[in-house]
Formats: C-alpha cells, sequence, structure tokens
C-alpha cells in the first residue's frame, strides 16, 4: 500500500450476519472504522496482495459462498496466485469477509474478536 491509512477499513456485507457482528463489535470497542460494501467496492489489488501475504489463499476466499461454489473448489485451487488474487478483486462476494485492513496494513478476515483485538492493538 503506497500510502498509510489513519483508520481501518472493514469490507462488509449488510446481508452477512457476521459482518454485523464485527461492525457492532467495533462499534462496541469504540473503533471508528471506514466501512465499505464488499460488493460495490472489493479490496483493492494492493490489499489482496497484502492478504495473500499475510494470510495464504485459504483465508482469502469465502469458501462457503454462491460465488465460490459456482467456481468450484478444484477450479480455486488450480488459479495460480494472480488468477486468484484476480478472480477475488472482480467478484467480492469470493472474498471471505468481513475483511479488514489496519491503518498499518494489517490483514484479518473473518471475525474473531481477540484475533482483531490483536491486530488493531486494542487492549486485551
Amino acid at each position: 500500500m503506497s500510502e498509510l491509512r489513519r483508520v481501518p477499513r472493514v469490507y462488509s456485507y449488510s446481508a452477512c450476519s457476521t459482518c454485523r457482528k464485527a461492525l457492532a463489535w467495533l462499534n462496541q470497542q469504540g473503533i471508528n472504522v471506514e466501512v465499505l460494501d464488499i460488493t460495490r467496492e472489493p479490496p483493492s489489488s494492493e490489499e489482496l496482495e497484502a492478504g495473500l501475504q499475510q494470510l495464504g489463499r485459504a483465508k482469502l476466499f469465502n469458501t462457503s459462498g454462491q460465488s465460490y461454489r459456482a467456481l468450484g473448489a478444484a477450479a480455486v485451487k488450480a488459479l495460480s496466485d494472480a488468477q486468484a488474487l484476480q478472480a477475488l478483486a472482480a467478484d467480492g462476494k469470493l472474498i471471505k469477509r468481513p475483511f479488514l485492513v489496519t491503518a498499518d496494513g494489517r490483514i484479518s478476515t473473518g471475525f474473531n474478536p481477540q484475533e482483531w483485538t490483536t491486530v488493531l492493538d486494542q487492549a486485551p
């Protein structure tokens, strides 16, 4: 990422109960975030690349979603990293959500309060 952000970004989907839980938790913690609709404005190529480097491919794909099932696990597994990033950038529903990008560029996918506390440098 070329520039650091002042607040974390959360790519979310309004129909996703896990996303709603994550946003409620952030609100309870008093953490200000920029919320983006993952289907209309998916993470940037740079953010997805950072996610790949930090988490690996398995944590980037929403394996329970319709888009993933439509492609098929075998087809996704056969993709090169570059092809996988391209597919993720093209369809936000393929991306595991919520997708958190901290102000300093750390990535977390899914919602685990303990992990998010650590990633966001919040006191336990």
